[in-house]
């Protein structure tokens, strides 16, 4: 069975939302979705706009998004999520903005690849049957 395939150029966003726009506008048919991690993860198990029986993200110029969603926008992100958290959260918020900050840990390319991994050949959850072509 052929999968659909979809391409995202990693030179046409330059941020997190960006990087949302991209992956709706090419894979959902700009279908709105919840633009943060947890919706992206819920997309990629089909429905929501995006492929029953999985699908395959090429992700072109992927060596410029792992520079762009590297450890500034990881901090970005973080700083975000920790003026909106839930005030038990606080905490281990915080630990992940200093991590983030240290340059220790995952960024968010390396989040988002780990989602798409997940959906794909050997993750948790591969019966959503997602692959990921790095370009």
């Amino acid at each position: 069975m052929h999968k659909p395939v979809f391409e995202i150029d990693g030179r046409s966003f330059d941020s997190l939302d960006g990087f949302f726009d991209a992956f709706g506008s090419a894979v959902l048919s700009d279908t709105e979705y919840g633009r943060n991690l947890d919706a992206f993860n819920d997309v990629l198990r089909g429905g929501f706009g995006s492929p029953d029986g999985g699908f395959v993200l090429r992700w072109k110029n992927s060596d410029v998004s792992r520079d762009t969603l590297g450890w500034n926008e990881t901090v970005r992100f973080i700083e975000r999520k920790l003026s909106t958290c839930h005030p038990s959260n606080i905490d281990h918020v915080r630990d992940d903005l200093a991590s983030a900050r240290n340059r220790d840990g995952q960024t968010l390319f390396d989040i988002i690849c780990s989602i798409l991994r997940a959906h794909g050949p050997d993750g948790d959850e591969s019966e959503d049957g997602v692959e990921l072509e790095l370009a």
